[in-house]
């Protein structure tokens, strides 16, 4: 009798309702639980998704911006030499470096075989990579895959441009100016720079070189810009 009571206590309706509630409760948690890791699941998902859309985008604004025409360039380059040429790979290049010649009112090619006669005169050890003109041609001396003598501790990762001046002041004339920015934009895109990877020698080891751009600091930033709008004018869109 105590078997048969227990049996109908335990299987009571109330008992039965009980044990119903208490299932329905765990089947109803077990599918918030789902529901939340799906959730958790479709987050990540989403932010991966976020991540490499906005990679691609970078990489698409960049190649949109950073892909020139070559400028016009004559090469002519210096005979490999301990003093102006050494020869030595360049490896990865982080920079531009932005220079002036100092002497004022001589020209690109008189400035590259001033740079190769080094080889014989021994006077002392300098080149660049580009030297621009009074009208505006531009000079390669040496490949951008090998170390120019202009910069210093920087000549192990960086590209180097002599321009020509018409005076004392330093200042770069119209047709020298807009060669610059036109071959210095062609580089930024050709070794993925910014505007800020372009520097002064003065930048380098405090020389007053370029001169005008050193002593007129406002000069200098406006150049920056200049090359941000020629990308932003001329860049051609390029996706990858």
């Amino acid at each position: 009798m105590q078997n048969s009571s227990y049996n109908r206590r335990t299987n009571s309706p109330s008992r039965r309702n009980s044990r119903n509630q208490r299932g329905r409760r765990s089947k109803k948690m077990q599918k918030m639980f789902r529901i939340r890791i799906m959730m958790c699941v479709a987050f990540v998902m989403l932010l991966i998704l976020l991540v490499y859309t906005g990679t691609s985008l970078v990489r698409y604004v960049k190649a949109e911006k950073k892909n020139l025409t070559e400028p016009e360039i004559d090469v002519e380059l210096l005979d490999i030499n301990e003093y102006s040429r050494p020869g030595i790979a360049l490896d990865q290049v982080n920079g531009i470096v932005v220079h002036y010649t100092a002497n004022p009112g001589t020209t690109a090619m008189q400035n590259r075989n001033y740079f190769n006669g080094l080889k014989d005169s021994h006077e002392t050890k300098a080149s660049a990579h580009f030297i621009i003109g009074l009208d505006g041609e531009i000079v390669q001396c040496i490949p951008t895959a090998e170390i120019a003598y202009a910069s210093n501790d920087r000549n192990a990762d960086t590209v180097s441009i002599e321009c020509c001046i018409e005076d004392d002041t330093g200042e770069f004339n119209e047709a020298t100016y807009d060669s610059l920015v036109e071959l210095t934009t062609y580089l930024m895109g050709k070794f993925d720079l910014d505007s800020e990877d372009v520097i002064r020698h003065y930048d380098v080891t405090g020389k007053l070189c370029p001169k005008y751009y050193v002593e007129h600091e406002d000069a200098w930033e406006q150049f920056k810009v200049d090359l941000d709008d020629y990308i932003e004018e001329y860049g051609e869109k390029v996706v990858e």
